[in-house]
């Protein structure tokens, strides 16, 4: 079972994709629910599971660019049944300048487009999903969902979009019992950001408008999103959730 101090997730016989869930945040989401008794399927970009340093052994691995849509298909087609999506690959291109309009249509393609098409594939069998509670797809949002990055002008355009689709979404689908919910992901320890949080102009001035005076860490994401996949959130959807510590409130 995965367990925080005062909280017990029990996800026994639940299927789980998690989409870019062999590192960083999704690594995090990948083994709560591993740890809580789900049967999790990972997706990376490299060709198999032995081409990374991480064990992924406790996982089926099925490769995945989030920009080859006949990809996307083969992975909700390789699953024999569903309970919950979790969108959570994605990445920004800030250094390859996201006001070049090819650059910024990939931010798009990578961080928005992907997760729709990734969830329409999956729609039949998340729909057959018999999960107390019922059915979920969660997307990974972030604080770019809520407000405006100047660097990062595609990025921030697909992630405020997905706030926007997990609205839509929501409606469309709660017919099927599928239930659509999207995190917005405050400043977290990953792989990405830890060349930013090594420097303290980067951290000071987060830390400064974070009430709860911390970097995030993958649990924190983890946990938040075992909750709203869980029968105990059984009447949430189509919400944005900010895990961030408090960052957002913050005028």
């Amino acid at each position: 079972m995965s367990t925080w101090p005062n909280a017990t997730f029990d996800y026994s016989g639940a299927h789980v994709l998690v989409t870019g869930g062999t590192n960083g945040i999704g690594a995090g989401i990948a083994g709560a629910y591993r740890d809580a008794g789900a049967t999790v399927t990972v997706t990376g970009t490299r060709a198999s599971a032995a081409d990374y340093d991480a064990d992924l052994s406790a996982y089926r691995y099925l490769p995945l660019q989030l920009t080859d849509n006949a990809q996307i298909e083969a992975v909700a087609q390789a699953l024999p049944r569903l309970d919950i999506l979790v969108n959570n690959a994605g990445g920004n291109f800030m250094l390859d300048n996201e006001y070049d309009p090819d650059v910024f249509e990939r931010a798009l393609r990578v961080n928005l487009i992907s997760a729709y098409r990734m969830a329409h594939a999956c729609r039949d069998k998340l729909a057959q999903s018999q999960l107390p509670g019922g059915a979920s797809v969660i997307g990974l949002g972030s604080m770019t969902s809520l407000f405006g990055v100047e660097v990062v002008p595609g990025y921030g355009a697909a992630k405020g979009g997905l706030a926007q689709l997990t609205k839509t979404l929501a409606m469309a689908w709660a017919r099927d019992g599928i239930r659509v919910n999207c995190i917005a992901a405050g400043i977290i320890a990953s792989n990405m950001t830890a060349p930013a949080l090594s420097h303290a102009e980067f951290t000071d001035p987060v830390l400064a408008r974070t009430p709860l005076k911390r970097i995030g860490t993958p649990q924190d994401i983890a946990g938040a999103i075992l909750f709203l996949t869980s029968a105990a959130a059984s009447f949430i959807t189509g919400q944005l959730l900010p895990v961030d510590g408090g960052y957002s409130v913050v005028g």
